[in-house]
């Protein structure tokens, strides 16, 4: 493993987050603990509990997996969709870098600013709801592999997209709309049974349900369940991410 260029890349899109700090910490926060505040405080007022739970502790762990997906992805594609709009790109691959040490330091990257946004939302979280965090190794566990999952999807969209607008496209139109159906807001048993099968093709789904359960012991779906979709969902993004170094896709003029 060539330690030394990881190292580099790595520090270097670190670097970037100090010098965007506004866009990168700053308003994700600001605009989670907005739908805190709105979400919590107006139906919150209007559903005191769920399984037990109040409403407002409810909506955490659903809140933070939202922001970590949504930063996770837009920090990975952002990260290695510059280096291809200003051609650096092609000095990355030129030097003794493998693709796998390439991923690991620009997704590493991208899904360690998430992380630290996560973090500080669920310390802003504790200061209005009283949250209990039943398993926090779990906690982790999913915290981490989301991160990265969702860093690895960013990865690859970064590559495929060969302007702004695509860079955008997947993120506002398809991620963003499969995270609030994710039950973040809400348990997916509140809603019909045919809807609740709908449900469960989304595999946000499994993601924010074992996150939850990692506070409160209570899912939508198994713990078996939620961690083997998991990991099929990041081992699907690495697969994609191999064939497209090896074939050269959107990388080779």
């Amino acid at each position: 493993m060539n330690f030394p260029a990881m190292k580099a890349i790595y520090l270097w899109e670190m670097a970037r987050t100090r010098r965007t700090i506004m866009q990168s910490i700053v308003s994700p926060v600001l605009s989670t603990s907005l739908y805190f505040i709105v979400f919590g405080g107006a139906i919150g007022s209007r559903i005191s509990e769920v399984d037990g739970v109040s409403y407002g502790a409810f909506i955490v762990p659903g809140l933070i997996m939202m922001s970590l997906m949504t930063q996770a992805l837009s920090n990975a594609s952002f990260g290695i969709y510059f280096p291809q709009f200003t051609g650096t790109i092609y000095e990355v691959l030129s030097a003794p870098v493998s693709f796998l040490e390439i991923t690991i330091a620009y997704v590493g990257a991208a899904a360690t600013k998430a992380m630290i946004v996560g973090i500080i939302i669920f310390l802003t979280a504790c200061l209005f709801v009283p949250i209990q965090l039943q398993h926090p190794v779990w906690a982790l566990a999913f915290f981490v592999l989301t991160a990265v999952s969702f860093a690895l999807l960013g990865f690859i969209i970064g590559i495929w997209a060969d302007n702004f607008e695509k860079l955008q496209f997947l993120p506002l139109l398809i991620v963003t709309p499969l995270a609030f159906l994710g039950g973040s807001f809400y348990s997916i048993s509140m809603l019909p049974e045919t809807w609740q099968k709908l449900a469960l093709l989304n595999p946000v789904v499994y993601l924010i349900s074992g996150f939850r359960w990692s506070f409160y012991g209570q899912a939508d779906v198994s713990l078996a369940l939620s961690l083997g979709m998991t990991l099929l969902f990041l081992l699907a993004c690495l697969w994609v991410i191999h064939w497209i170094f090896k074939t050269g896709y959107k990388l080779k003029p």
